[in-house]
């Protein structure tokens, strides 16, 4: 009897997603996460988001809001990397960045969070949620 073929999350997450009529099944699975209403707006390109040829890749794989108009970043990542906390704390600051417009007030930098859905163990924890600051 043949092994059945299994289907990674990732995999399906972005197959599902690039119908825009999917995306209620990520904004319920984000929403009951994060015990707050979130909206995805966009599927980010993650290998062609540099502004420069200098800057790093930026590899989010979508941007979503919540009903306060933060910005929610969620990731994919199947291979370890040793410094994954920092490559996190990039996507944020590059999101945060992003969102604010020269002339506008630093009071107008939305907040921002980075969801990670990971194939490896980051380290840290004894959970499979890990809430970090």
């Amino acid at each position: 009897m043949p092994l059945p073929h299994l289907v990674r999350f990732d995999w399906a997450m972005k197959r599902l997603l690039r119908h825009k009529s999917n995306f209620v099944v990520l904004e319920g699975f984000l929403s009951s996460l994060l015990e707050e209403k979130i909206t995805i707006r966009s599927i980010l390109e993650s290998e062609g988001n540099k502004d420069d040829f200098t800057d790093k890749f930026n590899r989010v794989d979508l941007l979503a809001e919540d009903s306060k108009g933060e910005l929610i970043i969620v990731e994919v990542q199947n291979n370890r990397e040793l410094d994954y906390f920092l490559r996190m704390l990039y996507g944020v600051s590059k999101a945060v960045t992003e969102y604010i417009s020269e002339g506008d007030l630093y009071e107008k930098i939305r907040k921002v969070y980075s969801v990670n859905i990971v194939y490896f163990d980051l380290g840290q924890g004894t959970d499979y949620v890990y809430h970090g600051r």
